[in-house]
C-alpha cells in the first residue's frame, strides 16, 4: 500500500508541480523544436526513473547495445502493464514515440508531456484513424523519431501468454526500411496489473533483441514480419524466465 501511495503522491505532484516546464518547453518549441524535444525527454525520464525507485521495481536489462543508435528504430513488444511503458521509455536512445489509447489522450498534463515527445493516440475501434495514426507514424520514422508499438493492441492479461500481433502495426516498418526492435518483457504484471490496486516490488527483465531489416528479408518472409517478431519475442520471453 505504501508503494501504491508514494507512486500515486509523486505522479500527481510531478504532473502539478511541471505546468511550469510545459509552458517553458512551448516557449522553447517556438523557436527551436529539437531543444524542446531533447528537454522534455530528459524531463520525462527523470520522472520515470523515480516511478521504477518508489514502485521497489528492479530490472535486469540485456541486449541495449544491439538497439541501432544512428536510426530511427520500430521497437515491438509484448505488452502486460502500464509499467511497460515506464521500464522501456527510460532506455531509448533516441526521441521516441509511443502508440497509446486514445483513453490517454484526455487525461490532463499528463496528454501534454505525451505530446512533447511526439506519442500518438489510437483510437482501437476507429480503422480510419487508426491509419491516420500509422501514417504519422511513418513520417516520424523520415524525419528520424523513433516509434514504440505493442501490437497485441491491448494489455495481455493472462502471464506467460501472447496475444496476436496486429500486422498493420508493421507498416511502420514496411513502409519506411527502419530496423524492426523486439523486445521481451517479463514479470512485469507483477508490479501492479497482477494484484490490483497494489504494487510491489518486483524484479522485471527486459531483452532487446537483434533488430530484423526488412529490405533484407525475402518476400515471403516480408509478408511474416509479424509472426517472425512475435517468435523472437517468445523465443527471449520464455529463455528469460528462469531469471525473474
Amino acid at each position: 500500500m505504501i508503494r501504491l501511495i508514494c507512486v500515486a503522491v509523486f505522479v500527481v505532484l510531478f504532473l502539478i508541480l511541471s505546468i511550469p516546464l510545459l509552458i517553458a518547453e512551448w516557449i522553447i518549441g517556438k523557436f527551436n523544436m529539437d531543444l524542446k524535444g531533447r528537454s522534455s525527454l530528459a524531463i520525462v525520464n527523470w520522472a520515470f526513473r523515480w516511478v521504477l525507485r518508489l514502485a521497489g521495481v528492479k530490472v535486469t536489462c540485456i541486449g541495449l547495445d544491439r538497439v541501432p543508435k544512428d536510426r530511427p528504430v520500430l521497437y515491438i513488444g509484448n505488452h502486460r502493464s502500464y509499467f511497460d511503458i515506464v521500464i522501456t521509455y527510460v532506455r531509448v536512445p533516441r526521441m521516441t514515440g509511443y502508440i497509446a489509447k486514445k483513453e490517454m489522450e484526455k487525461i490532463p498534463l499528463l496528454s501534454h508531456w505525451m505530446k512533447n515527445l511526439h506519442c500518438l493516440f489510437l483510437d482501437r475501434k476507429d480503422l480510419k484513424q487508426g491509419m491516420k495514426v500509422i501514417m504519422t507514424a511513418i513520417s516520424q520514422i523520415k524525419s528520424g523519431i523513433s516509434v514504440c508499438i505493442f501490437p497485441e493492441g491491448t494489455r495481455n492479461k493472462v502471464s506467460d501468454t501472447f496475444l496476436p500481433f496486429h500486422a498493420g502495426s508493421f507498416k511502420v516498418a514496411e513502409k519506411t526500411g527502419c530496423p524492426v526492435v523486439p523486445m521481451a518483457l517479463n514479470n512485469v504484471g507483477n508490479v501492479f496489473e497482477d494484484h490490483l490496486p497494489w504494487i510491489r516490488k518486483t524484479h522485471v527483465v527486459l531483452e532487446y533483441g537483434e533488430p530484423i531489416y526488412p529490405d533484407q528479408l525475402s518476400k515471403e518472409d516480408r509478408k511474416r514480419l509479424p509472426e517472425i517478431t512475435l517468435e523472437r519475442i517468445k523465443e527471449m520471453y520464455f529463455k528469460n524466465k528462469e531469471l525473474v
